[in-house]
């Protein structure tokens, strides 16, 4: 079931998308070659709770950090480690914040140094899509025509969209209705209506559509081993008008010309 949130609810839900926002900007200042992932989650994790929230992923369903980790071709879920981050890697750092009851949900793809031009065009392409699937979200159309858009982008440029992960509605909960898929039909699934809060997060494979999930049952990657990217920001429809919570712009600060 849909649950439409008030003025007040979005208005709390903000409040928690701009800490999730500001913690991957505090990411932003330690990814580099050298780092471990579960060293970039222990510091996300003390800047949500010095800041008054609740690190949501750590310990949801068993989930063992409070950031996921996604270096190169994991796609999603990936356990924070003491994996190194190297020269040319990628890192989509997927993180929800609690804060008074509501959540906020977003995540960004960084570059580690210099990657390569293949691996930025990736990552351009999957950004842009995140945009192109917001531009979709309006007042009366259907989820649908959200999915449709961000398939039809990335496969134009010949990338693959992954099928068994997909957004969501988000609110009190982190997952809720209606799910947000990134491949589909226009002019089907749920109408799109004022209240409504949900995640768009477009999941773009560079090679085969295909996933593996490993044997620890969340890590998913991509069967053919090639790199996947991932992008997400928390939306809600105010008055007619779709508003992003969420926001890249203090990612942006830290990252200034090395920005994606």
């Amino acid at each position: 079931m849909i649950t439409l949130k008030t003025a007040e609810e979005i208005e709390k839900m903000s409040a928690a998308a701009d800490l999730v926002s500001r913690t991957l900007g505090e990411i932003a200042k330690w990814v580099a070659p050298g780092i471990t992932t579960r060293k970039i989650d222990q510091i996300a994790c003390e800047f949500i709770r010095d800041n008054g929230g609740k690190p949501a992923c750590l310990g949801y369903g068993g989930f063992p950090g409070t950031v996921c980790c996604e270096v190169n071709e994991i796609v999603v879920h990936g356990f924070p480690s003491n994996y190194v981050l190297r020269e040319g890697d990628i890192i989509g750092t997927d993180t929800v914040v609690e804060l008074d009851g509501y959540n906020g949900d977003m995540c960004y793809t960084f570059p580690v140094g210099e990657i390569s031009e293949e691996a930025r065009r990736l990552l351009v392409t999957t950004k842009e899509s995140l945009y192109v699937g917001i531009e979709a979200c309006q007042e009366g159309r259907r989820i649908g025509d959200i999915a449709n858009a961000i398939q039809t982008f990335c496969e134009k440029r010949g990338y693959s969209v992954v099928r068994e992960m997909c957004g969501h509605g988000i609110g009190r909960k982190m997952h809720e209705d209606p799910e947000v898929p990134n491949f589909g039909r226009r002019g089907t699934g749920p109408i799109i209506k004022n209240g409504m809060c949900i995640c768009i997060e477009p999941m773009i494979n560079q090679g085969s559509k295909n996933i593996v999930i490993e044997r620890d049952g969340w890590t998913c990657r991509t069967r053919d081993r090639k790199l996947s990217a991932h992008y997400e920001h928390t939306l809600a429809i105010v008055d007619g008008k779709t508003e992003i919570l969420t926001t890249f712009d203090y990612v942006k600060e830290v990252m200034g010309d090395r920005y994606i």
